[in-house]
């Protein structure tokens, strides 16, 4: 009955339905003396008739499977049959002054071996709650009523109950998991299936890696079992402790009624907090099927599993391998850029497969479009959502657009150059072997504000073709102890996937000295920067932190950090520079001199901010871009900074 039934068994089972119901009435009408005889030859014509049957009739599956006695199995019978057969309902009615529901008094008075254990709360029909009792009436009394669930099953229907299936969503194994992952699936089955048909299923914990590979084993595992599998996010699993229990329960008879494994999804739950950690673990407890219990950590707190495992991260080798399996034939046209794409991004399997099948769907035969697609593709596979920690920078500046020293630019190329090579020389050449410590990329940017800080990143961002993020200090920083560095943990995290470069703007907010210890908060504040410093390290992409003032910046932040790079005040020459590539080329301009504009003091930033608005002032009177524009520009921009606008800035313009 876990699988669809066939035509040949649902006329089987309505005939041996018909056959159930109408024996069942003739034993109600008989005379006391008689009803036993009646019921035991009944119940042998139902036998004989059952064994010609494809598979067992719908109710001796139920009777199995949840340990129904003969009267409880006669109880059910009963109740299902006053809702299909009128015949009997007229009968229960007769016999009980009208009423044709049947009640645990009638029931008890007329069918075979009765005990009064099976109106238990604990008792299989009302625990499974295969049948349930009016409220507001005495148990023995109350009449009794079939649960539509189970009614529909007894009659050949096979659905998820509606209860359960707003809550849960099918698990479908898109492809086959990759070699290690299809390994441990094959080790939760081989498990599994050794359990004795009456013993409860063990929980088998899956941690680490992404959601989608545990999922795809967890998915593969049922597959070879025979069993459906449902995701439940733990977020929907109900705090009060009565609704858990209840909705533990109701699962574990959907499960076993439909042959489900249930998959409880930890991904984006609290384990720390008390009230979600209860409820999951007293939802766990009603649960007797197959469960995963899926979670990037294990939590200590939850019930100990009966297997536990660690997925491990797809290797650089075994990531190549997907790589060139998803694109077949098509991975020579690329000239090696698998390796790029396994060097940058540590994608799982159904992730490489998704972007591959993307990929080529769109780029039919350029082989060039297909390498850049591919590229774009993983980016976006691997952009996290951290919408209120991050802002997502669109990279468009380029090399042109830097005016910097030739020392500081050539120190920005081999960022740029390490970024690019860092899987050549850590994994090739033997570097990480001997060190996981020290080889994350940082580099510090100081300078007095407008000298092109947060500029030099995006222009790595956009040489390199990876996402930049800039980090919002406000955001991640916590009063709370213990909140910083989880937020610091989320970004890292999402971030690793594809190796993005993370901005800590004007980050001597949040990386000044460590303070001398004089109360608890400055303990925790610098437990904060120690974490930061080791997550720094470990991060396998670059991260970049800039500052004005660099010496707020505490010594251990220094000695870790691998490049330096200084951005100077320019000078009149830079200025100048700065200038001549303010203004876009469709840009209308008349008469600009950029030696006398180099003239104002100003750094980049405010340079650019003049030319915008500037470019403005000459837009709304319809004609180009004139050095009076600049000037109106300047003022009020030397306004905002509260500094004044000298004569000799002012020296030989036009005025």
């Amino acid at each position: 009955m876990s699988s669809t039934p066939g035509d040949d068994w649902l006329t089987a089972n309505h005939a041996w339905l018909t056959k159930a119901l109408d024996g069942l009435a003739d034993c109600l009408r008989a005379t006391d003396a008689a009803s036993a005889s009646r019921f035991a030859t009944h119940e042998a014509a139902l036998e004989t008739f059952s064994q010609g049957m494809p598979s067992p009739p719908g109710i001796d599956v139920i009777a199995d499977t949840f340990g129904l006695s003969r009267f409880e199995r006669q109880v059910l019978l009963l109740c299902a049959g006053v809702e299909l057969d009128a015949g009997l309902a007229r009968c229960c009615a007769d016999a009980q002054g009208g009423r044709p529901a049947p009640t645990f008094s009638f029931a008890l008075s007329v069918l075979p071996e009765p005990h009064w254990g099976a109106l238990s709360p604990h008792a299989p029909l009302r625990r499974w709650r295969l049948v349930e009792p009016d409220a507001g009436a005495a148990l023995t009394t109350a009449p009794l009523r079939v649960d539509e669930r189970v009614l529909h099953y007894l009659t050949g229907i096979d659905y998820l109950d509606p209860r359960i299936d707003a809550l849960v969503e099918p698990v479908r194994p898109d492809d086959e998991p990759a070699a290690p992952y299809r390994r441990l699936a094959e080790q939760i089955a081989g498990y599994w299936s050794q359990i004795p048909d009456a013993a409860p299923y063990p929980i088998v914990v899956l941690t680490g890696v992404t959601r989608q590979e545990r999922l795809s084993i967890a998915a593969a595992a049922c597959a070879s079992l025979g069993l459906h599998i449902s995701r439940l996010d733990a977020g929907q699993v109900p705090a009060d402790p009565v609704d858990a229990q209840a909705l533990g329960r109701l699962w574990t008879r959907e499960a076993a009624l439909s042959g489900r494994a249930l998959l409880i999804d930890c991904e984006e739950a609290d384990l720390a907090d008390t009230r979600s950690l209860s409820a999951v673990r007293r939802f766990l407890e009603a649960v007797a099927g197959a469960t995963f219990l899926s979670s990037p950590k294990r939590s200590q707190a939850l019930p100990s599993p009966g297997l536990a495992l660690e997925v491990p991260a797809l290797t650089r080798a075994e990531q190549l391998s997907l790589w060139q399996d998803a694109l077949g034939k098509r991975a020579s046209e690329i000239n090696g850029q698998c390796h790029a794409l396994v060097s940058q991004f540590d994608l799982g399997a159904g992730a490489i497969r998704g972007v591959a099948r993307e990929a080529l769907r769109r780029a039919h035969a350029d082989g060039e479009r297909l390498a850049t697609d591919l590229w774009a593709g993983c980016r976006a596979e691997a952009r996290p959502t951290l919408d209120h920690l991050v802002q997502v920078i669109e990279p468009r500046a380029t090399w042109d657009d830097l005016v910097l020293p030739p020392a500081r630019l050539a120190t920005l190329r081999e960022v740029a150059a390490q970024v690019r090579r860092r899987h050549q020389v850590y994994e090739e050449w033997g570097f990480a072997a001997k060190s996981a410590r020290g080889l994350g990329i940082s580099a510090l940017f100081t300078g007095p504000s407008g000298t092109g800080k947060t500029l030099a990143a995006e222009v790595l961002a956009h040489t390199l073709q990876l996402d930049l993020y800039r980090i919002d200090l406000a955001s991640v920083v916590s009063k709370y102890i213990g909140e910083t560095e989880k937020n610091l943990a989320r970004v890292f995290d999402a971030a690793e996937a594809g190796g993005a470069i993370l901005l800590f703007d004007e980050a001597d907010a949040l990386f000044g000295k460590r303070s001398e210890i004089k109360d608890s908060h400055d303990r925790y504040a610098n437990l904060e920067i120690s974490y930061l410093l080791q997550r720094m390290e470990l991060y396998a992409g670059l991260s970049i932190l800039t500052t004005n003032i660099a010496k707020a910046l505490d010594g251990a932040f220094q000695r870790r950090i691998r490049f330096v790079v200084q951005f100077p005040f320019p000078d009149p020459k830079q200025r100048a520079e700065i200038w001549r590539k303010t203004f876009p080329s469709a840009t209308p301009t008349q008469g600009l001199d950029v030696d006398r504009l180099a003239q104002l003091d100003l750094a980049g930033g405010a340079i650019h901010n003049i030319g915008m608005n500037a470019a403005f002032h000459a837009a709304d009177e319809d004609g180009p871009v004139r050095m009076q524009h600049i000037l109106t520009a300047a003022r009020g921009e030397y306004a905002k900074l509260a500094k004044p606008l000298t004569e000799a800035e002012l020296k030989g313009w036009p005025v």
